[in-house]
């Protein structure tokens, strides 16, 4: 059939929450011009390299080693098909309830340390997405707010990522848990996956660090790329917000970021994490789980919910992708604990495949950065809107019209992997 002759050549899928349907695929409205711009993450990646200083993309962009990791995450969750079931045609619901509260879609904000550098007051942008688009959002110990500022932004859509540190019986670690709790964050996760730095060659040959050290050759990026230091230049300097206070003396970012060198460990024993669940009264979420065993000694150890990561490639590039061990996790604990995922995720269909496979929930991190270094200010919005109405299509498409009837379909996942 011929271009001219296909009736919905002139239309463009769209998804609201009662459904899904065709709608004018013109428009003259910033919206309708950003949809054209920028129909799909991959989209938004090229506008991102383009308008990003070189160390701030690959900040985003990177893995670890080879990158070797972050590839087989992508290609893993590419492999995975679902098969559609036809017939099945209603409005679509994917709101979904995560530890008491209700959430517009299964789709949130992961955790980003040092979000700064891929975009000036990103943490501040993630927050104010998470309140608009009704998402969780975990901010990162080293997020460019405080705690208190982004409870302030995003109310009970907060949740808070702990890195330990454990000098003087975790004193700092603590007053961190004391203070998102009194801020009124509603799930805490404990990461274990970032046990010890891992080497990031792309920052090593930027010369990236913090605080910045001037060079010719930063100069030359930031003066080429001029939407990120007007942005730059409009907000703070990239700071760990959170651990200011903690630092002797004047809390400048030589200082501060010496503490964190010096102090911060990325991963937790099991003892630590029991220690901490006695410590936290709410939803308790434990971070970089790979293998069922580990999966159920979190559960064990107290936790609400495991969180399927392998740190979106950036630890390990031997580590299985996340996608690949996500049903041997959900198999072994997903009846006793709330399964949730990340590692890859850059479209809607991406969740789906996610909550096809048993997570209750998917996560992106480098999708919403990706979103503002590319489009700016409020970019991750954007993404926000993008990946939900994705998935409402893929699951208009395939025949689910909730998540349980996502859960149900067939799929074949020719990478998944088992210790059994």
């Amino acid at each position: 059939m011929s271009r001219d002759a296909d009736p919905l050549h002139a239309l463009t899928w769209r998804t609201t929450r009662a459904g899904a349907g065709w709608g004018p695929a013109s428009g003259r409205s910033p919206e309708a011009r950003r949809r054209r711009r920028f129909p799909t993450m991959a989209d938004l990646e090229r506008a991102a390299r383009r308008r990003s200083p070189r160390f701030a993309f690959d900040f985003v962009d990177g893995g670890t080693g080879e990158d070797l990791g972050a590839a087989r995450n992508r290609a893993a969750l590419d492999g995975v098909e679902i098969v559609p079931r036809y017939g099945r045609i209603g409005p679509v619901e994917a709101g979904v309830e995560l530890f008491g509260h209700r959430y517009e879609a299964p789709l949130g904000i992961a955790p980003t340390g040092n979000d700064g550098v891929a975009w000036p007051d990103a943490s501040r942008r993630l927050a104010e997405t998470a309140a608009a688009a009704g998402l969780p959002y975990v901010a990162g110990t080293l997020a460019s707010a405080s705690i208190e500022q982004l409870a302030d932004i995003c109310g009970d859509r907060l949740w808070f990522q702990l890195y330990g540190m454990p000098r003087d019986d975790h004193r700092v670690s603590i007053d961190l848990v004391r203070r998102a709790e009194v801020a009124g964050v509603q799930t805490l996760v404990l990461a274990l996956d970032a046990p010890v730095r891992s080497k990031r060659p792309r920052d090593l040959r930027n010369g990236l660090s913090v605080p910045f050290r001037p060079s010719p050759r930063l100069v030359a990026q930031l003066a080429l790329q001029p939407a990120w230091t007007r942005a730059a230049l409009r907000s703070r300097v990239p700071l760990f917000a959170n651990i200011a206070r903690y630092v002797d003396g004047t809390p400048d970012l030589t200082r501060v970021a010496g503490f964190v060198q010096r102090e911060l460990r990325g991963g937790l024993s099991w003892d630590e994490v029991r220690r901490f669940r006695a410590l936290w009264p709410r939803a308790l979420v434990v971070k970089g789980i790979l293998h069922p065993d580990d999966a159920r000694e979190a559960v064990d150890a107290g936790a609400d919910g495991v969180l399927v990561s392998n740190h979106g490639g950036r630890q390990s590039d031997a580590a299985p992708a996340a996608i690949d061990v996500l049903s041997a996790v959900a198999e072994a604990v997903g009846d006793r604990c709330t399964v949730l995922f990340d590692s890859g995720i850059r479209s809607g269909l991406d969740v789906a495949r996610a909550l096809a496979l048993g997570a209750d929930a998917a996560f992106g991190g480098r999708a919403f950065l990706t979103g503002l270094a590319g489009a700016g200010d409020d970019g991750a919005s954007y993404v926000a809107e993008l990946l939900t109405e994705e998935l409402r299509t893929a699951m208009a498409q395939h025949g689910a019209l909730d998540l349980d009837g996502l859960r149900r379909l067939a799929v074949r996942h020719p990478t998944s992997w088992s210790p059994k």
